[in-house]
């Protein structure tokens, strides 16, 4: 059940990674028509475990546990090898498997992943997923290695723009008038909170309202079907504050990103991986004009859709679904006039263009 890496097959693993090393993007994707501002590395759905490879829920598709880690070294070889290195890395939830918690293994599988990030040259900002939950509580979360609020913005005489500790969220700017935001998806969950808590039964009776299914992971005959355990949402405090962090980047003409390990655009996502009231976020993001991108995880097939207001939303291919063969992360180029997704493996390339004014 547990061989250890040493016994996997050296020379493939070389030969894939000098692939990676070795990919040349396609001309028409990177051709310097604008200035090149800054750029940013983006990865999902790790969820390491030093487990043989196994199947999704469904039984339909392979997770290759262990060899997520060689992917994710591999990423981070390119980045650090980049002639200009990236700003940071978003990491966008589900960084080790909530299978470590039945083996007792989640601290330890934690620690290998975290010291393979500390290879990496740039700061890696850390989004939390249902896995995360499966591991720990989020008082652990809040107190480990997995916080990375320590590297967020303040702006002076804006205390609305400051996050409530009730959850994790935080923005930061990685190049002048680029503000990134990060969302916590599970702030509203019956993941990782107390049972006892009035915020557990609070999100337990959301989610039975909607789902009168015994298994509450089951989608099964709802009308609303992002309505299962694993998913969670965006509490109103949280949603407010998104609110105004937004009105300052509108005033000050900044352009943001915001990264959530759930996505909330229905046109690319599976609609059982959306964020519990998505609806909700969609609308303060629609009633402002900075947001250019909206990042996120969970689905592991990927998927992309731009809305009628302009806003990119990107879901990134996951690490863990991703053959030892192939790939799954990108560096995301920032121009003046647009965003330049550079994909590796299963990731593809794509152009975000601005929405003009």
């Amino acid at each position: 059940m547990t061989e250890p890496l040493t016994l996997m097959r050296g020379r493939a693993l070389k030969e894939s990674y000098l692939e990676v090393m070795d990919y040349k993007p396609e001309p028409e994707l990177l051709s310097e028509s604008s200035e090149r501002l800054f750029s940013f590395g983006v990865i999902a759905d790790i969820q390491y475990a030093d487990l043989e490879d196994g199947y999704n829920f469904q039984g339909n598709r392979r997770r290759y546990y262990r060899h997520s880690l060689l992917h994710l070294q591999g990423a981070i070889e390119h980045w650090n090898q980049e002639r200009s290195p990236p700003r940071c890395v978003l990491q966008l939830g589900d960084i080790i498997d909530g299978y470590n918690a039945q083996y007792k293994a989640s601290e330890k599988s934690l620690e290998r992943v975290m010291n393979t990030f500390q290879m990496l040259r740039v700061p890696v900002h850390h989004t939390w997923g249902n896995h995360e939950f499966y591991n720990f509580s989020r008082d652990y979360l809040t107190n480990s290695k997995l916080n990375t609020k320590f590297l967020e913005d303040q702006i002076a005489h804006h205390p609305e723009t400051v996050p409530s500790e009730d959850y994790y969220a935080y923005h930061f700017v990685p190049f002048p008038k680029f503000r990134f935001i990060l969302l916590d998806a599970y702030d509203m969950s019956v993941l990782g909170v107390d049972q006892s808590s009035p915020k557990y039964q609070q999100c337990l009776k959301i989610l039975r309202e909607h789902n009168p299914n015994t298994e509450l992971n089951s989608p099964q005959g709802l009308r609303e079907p992002q309505f299962v355990q694993f998913n969670g949402g965006f509490s109103p405090e949280q949603l407010n504050w998104l609110n105004a962090v937004l009105t300052f980047s509108d005033r000050n003409q900044e352009k943001v990103v915001i990264v959530s390990h759930l996505p909330i655009y229905p046109e690319a996502s599976d609609s059982v991986c959306l964020a519990w009231n998505y609806r909700d976020a969609l609308a303060v993001i629609w009633s402002h004009k900075c947001v250019v991108c909206f990042f996120a995880g969970h689905t592991h097939d990927g998927g992309y859709s731009e809305d009628p207001y302009g806003v990119h939303h990107v879901n990134i291919e996951g690490v863990i679904e991703t053959a030892p063969d192939s790939q799954a992360f990108g560096t995301v180029h920032v121009y003046p006039d647009k965003m330049m997704l550079e994909g590796r493996g299963r990731v593809p390339h794509r152009i975000m263009n601005y929405r003009k004014e």
